[in-house]
């Protein structure tokens, strides 16, 4: 079930340097033998004995190297989201995980995992149960991930490319020939996991009586669109992948998941159709009945929501996998670390690379890897970055990993308890990443304190020098970091001749050592600039009296980690006619929306 319903505008990208992968590629197969215990099935334990990469323990912010203050900031906002959002509660409860290289600095439960016996819909109210008979969030409850669950059928299908038995521009046909119908016969793996197959986004499969009907259906449908033509995200293409991986290894898509990535890594709550005996510990979702849902279950709880993934044995591509945080953060770990958890290897790290690298290039705005959503801001908030890789729910549920800050955070939230369409939007995801991003620092390039835009959607932060006249052959000379939603937020370097009555752009350039310089004619920058200062320099129109400021300018919807400048000076031939390293000429500063920061 897609989880892309009210989740935002389209989706914008970055121009970048990522490899855009076409026609074969070609992975060294493994060796078609199983891998050794505990080494998972991508690995030769033998060689990452005496190279275990990080696990995960619990630790201060400090310790995992954030700031405390915007972690308090996460809890309180998540908190919020437990009363009207914007009418009802956006979930009964959650469970919030956030941290850095090893250490988990926030594992928080919050409200409640059962609350709801039903819906009444007429009064669109909730029916609560008696207060003794409600179960609250704990550090380890369960929840049904939905369509974060595509995440480990897209690990499985790349573990199979590694061993060869898997081709990622391989046709789908040609590993199941009953496919090939209606048009599908050159449709690629690579397609299904990157949602470019032309596959529309849902079928009813549930309607179908037997299993083999419910394939079939699939099997009929004519692409909507000519594959590799549209992104378009559809819960067919895990579907379709779970075949070809039980058909390709000759096992069933659970013991897969048990054998090639929990088992492994030790992630013991994490499994398809958990036993009745986890019911206590399992957050609840909806009551299930229609006309809001395609079947009339009653209150699902220990049971997998998705309509299509229950109809199919509670196993299936696209949903069914329940899990906790904690596991999930295991998981997110094991990707960061490049496929290895301790001296557990379950990936290779090129080839986690490939998961976390951009085949959507000719859409932009629906960035993709295999299996993982890139550089998506709708619930990735500032985390989001050209390297930032996750995926969400249905149920409320979301994964974000940023390799450039070595972060992760699990929202896991009961968001269709007690019935879908109480939730809107994405705003808690939003909203706990970007106070996890706003907790990693950044450190000022020049001296205690640099200028900071903050991180506030719908605002224009002006930081201005005072009147100057930089003569004929005047250069401004500063440190830049920049992280913005590309194209929507933007900083400006403008000036004013007219003592601030009317301003223009000005040019500049910025560079790093050991890269070539980028010119910005049009004297903005927006996007990315890789967390890392970049030097500017802008020739300044004169002689005569000169105002210059740095606007930065957000829209309503998402915002970046923001701005940073530092160490602004103003030189003309040769001599400083301002310099923010005096005491004097900084004083004289006017900062509208920005504030000293030392992070």
């Amino acid at each position: 079930m897609t989880d892309r319903a009210g989740g935002g505008p389209s989706r914008r990208q970055l121009g970048r340097g990522l490899m855009a992968l076409g026609g074969a590629l070609v992975l060294a197969p493994l060796p078609a033998a199983s891998a050794a215990p505990g080494a998972g099935p991508a690995g030769d334990g033998a060689a990452d004995r005496g190279h275990a990469r990080p696990t995960l323990r619990h630790g201060s912010a400090e310790r995992a190297g954030l700031l405390p203050g915007p972690l308090d900031r996460l809890v309180a906002d998540a908190e919020a989201f437990l009363g009207p959002s914007p009418a009802h509660p956006w979930y009964a409860g959650a469970v919030l995980l956030a941290g850095r290289g090893g250490t988990v600095a926030l594992h928080h439960p919050i409200g409640k995992a059962v609350r709801y016996s039903a819906y009444d819909e007429r009064t669109d109210t909730g029916v609560e149960l008696p207060e003794d008979e409600q179960i609250p969030m704990t550090r380890d409850t369960v929840f049904d991930l939905a369509s974060v669950s595509k995440l480990f059928t897209s690990i499985l299908a790349v573990q199979q490319i590694e061993r060869g038995t898997l081709e990622l521009e391989g046709r789908v046909a040609s590993y199941l020939p009953e496919f090939g119908a209606a048009g599908k016969q050159d449709i690629t793996i690579r397609q299904l996991l990157t949602h470019t197959s032309g596959f529309r986004s849902w079928i009813p499969l549930y309607n179908a009586p037997t299993h083999e009907e419910k394939l079939q259906l699939v099997w009929n449908q004519a692409p909507l669109n000519p594959p590799g033509t549209v992104y378009l995200y559809s819960d067919l293409n895990l579907i379709t992948l779970q075949v070809v991986l039980e058909r390709v290894t000759g096992r069933p898509l659970d013991v897969q998941l048990r054998d090639g990535i929990t088992a492994p890594l030790g992630m013991r709550r994490t499994r398809y159709n958990p036993p009745a005996s986890w019911k206590p510990r399992i957050a609840a979702t909806e009551d299930s009945r229609k006309p809001w849902s395609g079947l009339d279950r009653g209150l699902v709880w220990g049971e997998v929501h998705d309509e299509n993934a229950h109809s199919l044995g509670g196993v299936a591509g696209h949903a069914g996998v329940f899990s906790d945080a904690w596991d999930l953060a295991v998981l997110g770990r094991t990707l960061l670390n490049g496929g290895v958890y301790g001296r557990s290897r379950v990936l290779r790290p090129e080839s986690v690379e490939l998961m976390f690298t951009d085949f959507n290039t000719a859409f932009p705005g629906d960035e993709h890897g295999l299996g993982f959503e890139l550089y998506q801001h709708w619930f990735m908030g500032a985390m989001a970055t050209p390297r930032t890789a996750g995926h969400t729910g249905f149920t409320g549920t979301s994964l974000v990993l940023d390799p450039t800050t070595d972060s992760f955070l699990v929202v896991l939230g009961n968001s269709v308890h007690p019935v879908r369409s109480w939730r809107s939007g994405s705003a808690p995801r939003v909203a706990a990443a970007t106070h996890l991003a706003r907790a990693v620092p950044v450190r000022p390039e020049r001296g205690r304190t640099a200028w900071f835009s903050g991180m506030a959607a719908a605002t224009t932060a002006t930081l201005t020098l005072p009147e100057l006249d930089p003569g004929a052959d005047g250069r401004l000379r500063c440190d830049l970091w920049w992280d913005t939603e590309p194209q929507s937020d933007a900083v400006f370097l403008e000036c004013s001749a007219d003592g601030g009555a009317t301003w223009r752009p000005v040019p500049f350039t910025t560079a790093r050592h050991g890269e070539a310089p980028s010119e910005h004619p049009a004297g903005s920058v927006t996007g990315w600039s890789g967390r890392v200062w970049r030097r500017v320099t802008a020739a300044l129109p004169g002689p005569g009296p000169l105002v210059l400021r740095w606007r930065c300018a957000t829209d309503r919807l998402y915002v970046g980690r923001g701005v940073y400048v530092d160490g602004l000076r103003v030189e003309s031939a040769g001599r400083a006619v301002f310099d923010e390293a005096r005491p004097a000429d900084a004083a004289r500063i006017q900062a509208v929306g920005w504030t000293a920061s030392g992070d």
